[in-house]
């Protein structure tokens, strides 16, 4: 596989396009938008998603996405959840016969609850799937920064041959046969760092983030559980290191809505000033709807739905957490 196209232009897009080109591979870059592909193609450099960093005039930039795919082996899918099925669907009519499609989105389909592999083959039929996740900055990876991430696949060949793909010596690769729970540890920490935000927005100090991290990472896996993961697996780079990392990064979209909101800004207004997606946002709608169809108790996800999507003051819904029964800790 010596071909890769991009679909997605944002910071994580423009950073595996880098980090592939680094590596010796042809990259297309695809993205939505012709005017900001033309501008792209012109200054070399993501002044949106990804500043400060030069984009090599070898990686070709394109709004065409027939284009972009055309002969390449491997497709990363780099857009948010909220428009994947539509790029999917204008991707429909290429052939993935012998191409390997690796998502490296971090949501939830809203109206169908789907994960994006899922979502993958519902639209483009049983193509070779895997995902990759894990604690990425898209600022730090660009910069060189040494970082860690998880390839998974429900074929270990094609998992362990795109780990050869991607592992440097500043990018550390590991294979996870646990596709569901790869992906729900991506997708679920991010309405965990919204409540971290939150809980800085109110001025709380670090013993309040670290019982948001310990009591989120549960909630995290208790649903991952019940929807076929597997328990370690949230305890590993993808569920308690992507946690940590989302909690706690200043470039964090999730963490940094959930400081405005924390300090009194409106949802709304803090979304309509944003270039990126805070998957945290909408993830937490189906979150709420999926724990009620497994039954399953998820104390903080709630209250982050109530707060986003119900108005609740989030000081009332802290308080709400605090004076729950006492139970005993379950880990």
């Amino acid at each position: 596989m010596r071909k890769t196209a991009i679909i997605g232009d944002g910071g994580w897009g423009t950073t595996l396009a880098l980090h592939l080109y680094k590596k010796g591979y042809k990259v297309n870059l695809w993205s939505a938008f012709g005017v900001y592909a033309a501008r792209l193609n012109k200054i070399r450099e993501n002044l949106k998603f990804l500043p400060g960093i030069k984009i090599p005039k070898g990686i070709l930039i394109t709004s065409d996405i027939e284009a972009a795919v055309g002969d390449a082996d491997l497709i990363i899918l780099a857009v948010p959840s909220c428009y994947m099925r539509g790029v999917l669907e204008k991707m429909k009519s290429s052939c993935f016969r012998d191409k390997i499609v690796l998502s490296v989105s971090k949501g939830i389909e809203e109206k169908t609850h789907l994960r994006m592999s899922e979502l993958v083959r519902e639209v483009l039929g049983q193509v070779k799937m895997a995902v990759l996740s894990g604690p990425t900055i898209a600022h730090e990876v660009a910069r060189g920064l040494p970082a860690t991430c998880v390839i998974a696949s429900r074929c270990e060949e094609t998992a362990k041959a795109l780990q050869k793909i991607f592992i440097d010596e500043r990018l550390r690769v590991y294979t996870n046969l646990d596709v569901v729970g790869v992906e729900l540890g991506g997708s679920l920490k991010n309405i965990i760092a919204l409540a971290a935000g939150i809980s800085d927005g109110l001025g709380f100090g670090v013993n309040a983030k670290a019982a948001i991290v310990t009591r989120g990472l549960v909630e995290m896996a208790r649903l991952g559980m019940a929807m076929g993961a597997k328990k370690e697996t949230f305890s590993g780079l993808t569920g308690l290191g992507d946690l940590v990392t989302t909690c706690m990064s200043p470039y964090s979209r999730n963490r940094q809505v959930g400081e405005k909101i924390g300090k009194g800004k409106k949802l709304n207004d803090i979304i309509d000033k944003m270039h990126m997606v805070a998957e945290g946002v909408k993830t937490a709608k189906s979150v709420y709807n999926l724990s009620k169809n497994y039954s399953v108790e998820l104390p903080i996800t709630t209250e982050i739905y109530r707060v986003l999507y119900k108005n609740k003051d989030p000081l009332r819904a802290v308080n709400d957490l605090m004076k729950r029964e006492g139970k005993r800790e379950h880990i």
